[in-house]
């Protein structure tokens, strides 16, 4: 697991699994998890006054367990959002934000297993890693400032998809909606420029995707008010900002891990279809 930098101003949230069952919203702070009332982009939520003692940077210790750190209305995401990754694919530099959605029971928390459809269904499973946003305020028909001044943290995502269904069906949400197929974490960070920041993504240890999100087509703030003119966006709501070049299969057995020095380290496991 890479050592997360942390900016001065930054925070960090999670949403952990306790020992006694109970799901609680934390802020992560040296090596203490402040449990909290409500989730962060909550106004009303304050701490509770319990805290959880040696826990790491990703909210796990020997009484927690990280959950998604998200519990989304809505998963908005963006298609070849990077130029390389568009050209690898043979497709052509979108003109405007590419939209489609990610129903929210694709979510998978970190170190969790995305599960692969059976064959007959797709044989060829594939990883994108991603930036992910999270809106902290409700909005509609947003300017530039407005959507920047939205954005409550960041945190990575997993946009795993079946590539094949991808090019069959036209429409996405089959090929990446799939339950398991959004697997999210482990916190959310506040204070961070959305367009600073490189993304790795490595599979059984190899690195196969790096990516700067400066290069992407269209940047962060961008996504967010082109989204807004459409759709009003409400707190806690989970944005892919787009993958960059690099995408490959993923068979069971694999263990993808997508890193933000700044976030941290998501890792999941790839594990074949129940038997029927």
């Amino acid at each position: 697991m890479i050592i997360p930098s942390r900016p001065a101003d930054s925070r960090r949230f999670a949403r952990l699994l306790l020992w006694t069952g109970v799901t609680s919203w934390a802020e992560l702070a040296r090596e203490r998890a402040i449990l909290l009332t409500a989730a962060p982009w909550d106004p009303t939520s304050r701490p509770t006054g319990d805290e959880i003692d040696r826990v790491d940077d990703s909210g796990r210790s020997s009484r927690t367990r990280p959950l998604a750190p998200v519990a989304p209305r809505k998963i908005l995401c963006v298609g070849r959002n990077y130029r390389a990754h568009a050209k690898e694919l043979g497709n052509d530099v979108p003109v405007e934000p590419m939209i489609f959605y990610k129903p929210t029971t694709s979510l998978l928390d970190p170190g969790g297993d995305i599960e692969l459809p059976a064959a007959s269904v797709s044989a060829k499973v594939e990883h994108e890693v991603e930036l992910g946003v999270v809106i902290g305020k409700r909005m509609r028909r947003a300017t530039l400032e407005e959507a920047r001044s939205a954005i409550f943290g960041l945190t990575l995502v997993g946009d795993i998809t079946a590539r094949d269904l991808q090019k069959k069906d036209g429409q996405w949400w089959r090929a990446k909606g799939m339950d398991t197929f959004c697997p999210v974490g482990p916190v959310v960070v506040t204070g961070l420029d959305p367009q600073s920041l490189t993304i790795l993504g490595k599979v059984n240890g190899e690195l196969r995707q790096s990516g700067h999100t400066r290069d992407m087509i269209f940047p962060v703030a961008e996504v967010i008010a082109f989204l807004s003119q459409a759709l009003t966006l409400e707190p806690g709501d989970l944005i892919a900002t787009g993958t960059p070049e690099g995408v490959g299969p993923l068979v069971a057995g694999d263990r993808l891990e997508i890193q933000i020095a700044e976030i941290g380290s998501l890792g999941v496991s790839v594990v074949a279809p129940p038997q029927t």
